[in-house]
């Protein structure tokens, strides 16, 4: 299962492998590369991984991107 989301302009997904959630950031290619330097606790929800990535990256909102949304 992969969820998708825009972190304040920059496409990131969410994998769940095993009993980790693992996240890549999007290319514009469809590549994808891993951030070793977040770790997601295993035991959110799908529904928890906004707010913990808004909390994470926090710093990168603006007026255009004031907040992390899930996209298709």
């Amino acid at each position: 299962m992969t969820l998708r989301f825009n972190v304040f302009g920059r496409r990131m997904s969410v994998s769940r492998i095993g009993a980790q959630w693992q996240l890549f950031i999007d290319s514009d290619t469809g590549n994808r590369a891993r951030v070793y330097d977040v770790v997601i606790p295993p035991e959110l929800e799908e529904y928890e991984l906004a707010r913990y990535l808004d909390d994470i990256y926090h710093e990168l909102s603006s007026e255009v991107y004031p907040r992390v949304t899930q996209v298709d």
